[in-house]
């Protein structure tokens, strides 16, 4: 039950809202087209099973593990999923 300015389906909205963000924020993280045989940034030589089962592949797993802890890092706190900000 809303109560206030909030109308009756705000939170569900909120909520839909924050999973539709994260799912185009993956999207276009997604590679496509054909992968290269070497990683962009080290230059080591990627498996052929990573190649095949990550479209598009650009660095290996240890330049990838590096980027995604860099981004997690700066992404920042998400203040519209947080559960405190739903209760104030």
């Amino acid at each position: 039950m809303a109560t206030g300015w909030a109308g009756d389906g705000a939170v569900q909205d909120q909520i839909d809202a924050t999973v539709k963000d994260a799912i185009q924020r993956a999207r276009s993280r997604l590679g496509s087209g054909p992968g290269r045989e070497d990683c962009e940034e080290c230059g080591e030589p990627i498996p052929e099973g990573r190649r095949k089962a990550v479209p598009g592949v650009r660095l290996c797993l240890a330049c990838q593990s590096a980027r995604d802890a860099e981004e997690a890092a700066a992404s920042g706190y998400n203040r519209r999923g947080s559960k405190d900000s739903q209760l104030r």
